[in-house]
């Protein structure tokens, strides 16, 4: 998912290949009524019947498409004769150029990394729905290359595509080759780097409730640091990382792959680099599934506050569930769960707990960010059950753990480049949603009202684009990509990252949006939890049949 100020996509999300899960980002929420409250869908609100229009804000504008022609400027990229060659064990890889400044191709170029797994042939190639895709024996015809995004921004499009390529439907597999790029600035494509693993270990415990000028000045110059960090290190191409310009990238990756139009696979903010290629190029749009939308129609703000909404939905779900089950550590009725955290929480502000890590102890933020990490999947609620009774009892190595691997942060201290490109892309496509620390105090209490558990930390997180060193090259849009083909949009009701409402907003933007709802919890649905699921975007994929219009699923 895509977070529009400090809170990122876990890493860990990119590696569990056995969920197909995608990485995802605090950002937005789950639609606000009247009040500002989000509402939390329901298996009675979800919606069954299409999308209504998109009621974009004021000044919000749709996306317009560029030319169909590719200026003959940008022809030499669109020319390239890339070479694959074997690698990571049975994947092939490759490299490729594209301009820095797609404005002015002669200031300088970047490289870019791919890597792909080719179709398996046909007569080796089941389906996992019966009746379709190409089955043992079968001949049916290569459809093309299929590109997979996990989200982020800054998740590695290879490392997905080589830990989750063999969960895919054999079918699919039988008939695309499936293809990670790793956008600019990402993992293998000219990666930005901002912090030492200390530093960022620093950074990652920084306070994020600050109760006094002391606290707020130290999460001023913990943001300031970063920010300078990444200007040293990226240098002029800390500039053109948007998701626009990653768009773009595909386009050129699309030519030199030979096909005529876009097959996209994506997840989290996956879905807002694939919407933002279907309003730029809406007459190449192949086959294209969103799975755990973003809403591009709105504002930092307005984003960052109703996830926080996604969030507390999601734990709420958390809570209803540990309070029958007899290890729950935090009582036995979802209120008292409830406020067992708030005051673990406070606990740990007043006192960090030690932990089993080389000396490292807890803080309250890092427990926070723990307990967000595990409402990305259902799955991690034991794990966050045993967790929290750990640090009742004055250990905090598990929620620690669980931070971790939300920044990704590695055994040996080391981090990922998924936190830097993470950021640096939010501050590129949004302006800042807040000026400085006072724009944060007056918002806290809307923030507050929506998440009473992660509000106020997810108001302070969205304070690092503030001190950005380069300016926000994009804005709200709407995207309507008239003229594209069908664009399969899944929205999961209690999705915690990317909040349904966040789904049927797009599929309603969309001229041929199909919006598919998952009605379960965690973040995404294609290759996690249902059949019913994934018997539709495998059909889709492999024939070009849409799901009929507010299809719903559930396990």
């Amino acid at each position: 998912m895509r977070a529009f100020g400090r809170v990122r996509v876990p890493a860990a999300a990119v590696r569990v290949s056995t969920a197909a899960l995608a990485v995802g980002l605090l950002a937005g929420g789950c639609g606000a009524g009247p009040s500002g409250v989000p509402r939390a869908a329901s298996s009675d609100s979800a919606g069954t019947a299409a999308p209504a229009a998109a009621a974009a804000a004021p000044g919000v504008t749709p996306l317009e498409p560029l030319p169909a022609a590719v200026p003959a400027a940008l022809a030499p990229y669109y020319a390239q004769r890339p070479a694959w060659q074997p690698c990571d064990g049975g994947f092939e890889c490759t490299t490729f150029r594209v301009p820095l400044d797609y404005d002015h191709p002669g200031d300088g170029d970047l490289t870019l990394a791919a890597a792909r797994a080719s179709a398996e042939p046909a007569g080796s190639a089941g389906s996992a729905e019966p009746g379709v895709g190409a089955g043992a024996g079968s001949h049916e015809p290569r459809l093309g290359s299929l590109l997979l995004n996990p989200g982020g921004p800054g998740g590695s499009a290879i490392e997905y595509l080589e830990s989750a390529a063999g969960t895919y439907d054999r079918g699919v597999r039988a008939r695309y080759d499936l293809v990670g790029l790793d956008p600019r600035g990402v993992g293998r494509s000219s990666p930005v780097t901002c912090l030492s693993g200390d530093r960022m270990d620093a950074y990652t415990a920084v306070d994020l409730t600050p109760g006094d000028q002391r606290g707020i000045d130290a999460l001023i110059a913990a943001d300031k640091e970063f920010a300078e960090g990444c200007r040293k290190q990226a240098g002029a191409a800390l500039g053109h990382l948007s998701t626009v310009e990653a768009a773009r990238d595909m386009d050129v990756l699309r030519a030199l792959l030979g096909d005529e139009r876009l097959n996209f696979v994506g997840k989290s903010y996956g879905t807002f680099l694939g919407a933002t290629y279907a309003g730029l190029f809406p007459n190449r749009v192949g086959r294209m599934v969103l799975d755990g939308a973003m809403d591009p129609a709105l504002d930092s703000v307005t984003g960052n506050r109703t996830q926080a909404g996604g969030f507390e939905t999601a734990w709420a779900a958390f809570a209803k569930d540990c309070a029958k089950r007899e290890d729950c550590p935090l009582g036995r009725t979802e209120q008292q769960v409830g406020e067992q955290l708030t005051a673990l929480f406070a606990a740990v502000q007043t006192a960090s707990l030690p932990t089993g890590d080389n000396g490292r102890r807890l803080t309250e933020s890092q427990a926070t960010t723990g307990v967000i990490e595990a409402m990305y999947a259902d799955f991690l609620w034991p794990k966050l059950r045993t967790a929290l009774s750990d640090a009742k009892a004055g250990d905090g190595t598990g929620l620690l753990k669980l931070s971790d691997a939300y920044y990704g942060r590695e055994a040996d201290g080391t981090y990922p480049n998924l936190m830097f490109a993470n950021t640096a892309v939010n501050c590129l496509d949004l302006p800042a949603p807040f000026r400085g620390p006072e724009d944060v105090q007056r918002a806290v209490p809307d923030f507050e009202r929506v998440s009473p558990h992660f509000g106020r930390d997810m108001a302070w997180m969205a304070l690092t684009c503030a001190y950005w060193p380069v300016r926000a090259t994009g804005a709200a849009h709407t995207v309507r990509a008239a003229g594209a083909a069908p664009i399969v949009v899944v929205g999961t009701t209690r999705d915690p990252a990317t909040p349904y409402a966040w789904a049927r907003s797009l599929a309603g933007q969309l001229e041929s949006g199909r919006l598919l709802t998952f009605d379960g919890d965690g973040h995404t649905a294609y290759g996690r939890h249902s059949a019913c699921v994934d018997g539709a975007v495998n059909h889709y994929l492999l024939t070009g049949e849409a799901p009929e219009q507010g299809k719903r699923c559930d396990r």
